[in-house]
């Protein structure tokens, strides 16, 4: 037994010693520094021509507005009425302008408050904060995912831009042939999220929540034949931030039958 557990040894340092290297570590190219992701890891440029859902129906066509500062140390406050409150403040608004184009720029006063911390040791006294408002210049960045979801995580770090405690806005338009009826809008977000159509909500997801496919669904609703225009929001505090969505039927199949575009 012996004989055989030393011959092991001498064989794995045969084995290393040849190669000269260390076991390679996944992703690590030897003798180079470990890249980043970069944007294109992640998306493409939407093109001029109309795209088809994915084959499992999900949309990946989307006009995404450059993160929004939205201080949140934790995800526990994501409660509906503050899902609400936040999201529909700059939503509103939003609705009164025409549907953006790519490169199209947003002027907002945004809170940059520094949140206060979320505990104190015995006997500390909590910081006095003031409330800080800042005037930002956010571009809308028409693309499509190379994934089923969209990272938007990926797309913040891509463009060298805030990743934590933000809030992020995407729309897009679906193009149907014929009406479709009884269908639902199928998303999973990172974290809480609200989702409309055609300036009607459709969908509310509260709470810290990791995404997950078909995690909350809407009522059964009707796409119109011809232009149907989404637009979702995403709010998240630490930890990554990503979405994916698509339109399923009563028997739960994905619904692909529309083109997309941002135009």
């Amino acid at each position: 037994m012996k004989r055989i557990f030393f011959g092991v040894l001498l064989l794995f340092a045969i084995t290393f010693t040849s190669s000269g290297q260390a076991p390679r570590q996944a992703g690590v190219i030897p003798g180079r520094t470990p890249v980043s992701p970069t944007l294109e890891d992640y998306f493409i440029p939407s093109s001029d021509e109309a795209v088809s859902p994915d084959a499992d129906g999900f949309i990946t066509r989307w006009l995404l507005l450059e993160p929004i500062p939205k201080a949140n140390g934790s995800n526990t406050v994501f409660t509906d009425s503050y899902v609400r409150e936040n999201l529909t403040a700059i939503y509103n608004p939003m609705l009164e302008k025409k549907f953006p184009k790519d490169g199209d720029k947003v002027k907002l006063s945004v809170d940059v408050t520094p949140q206060a911390p979320a505990f104190l040791m015995p006997g500390q006294e909590a910081p006095k904060i003031e409330k800080k408002i800042e005037k930002r210049t956010l571009r809308w960045h028409a693309l499509d995912s190379k994934r089923f979801n969209v990272k938007l995580f990926r797309f913040a770090a891509g463009l060298k831009l805030d990743v934590y405690g933000v809030i992020f806005w995407g729309c897009t338009i679906i193009d149907c042939p014929e009406e479709i009826k009884d269908v639902r809008l199928s998303a999973g977000t990172n974290a809480a999220s609200m989702w409309w159509i055609d300036g009607e909500e459709v969908l509310l997801m509260q709470s810290d929540r990791r995404m997950v496919q078909d995690d909350c669904m809407s009522s059964r609703l009707t796409l119109k034949k011809g232009r149907n225009v989404i637009w979702f929001s995403v709010i998240n505090g630490p930890g990554m931030s990503d979405m994916c969505v698509r339109f399923i039927d009563e028997q739960g199949k994905p619904v692909t039958n529309f083109t997309v575009n941002t135009k």
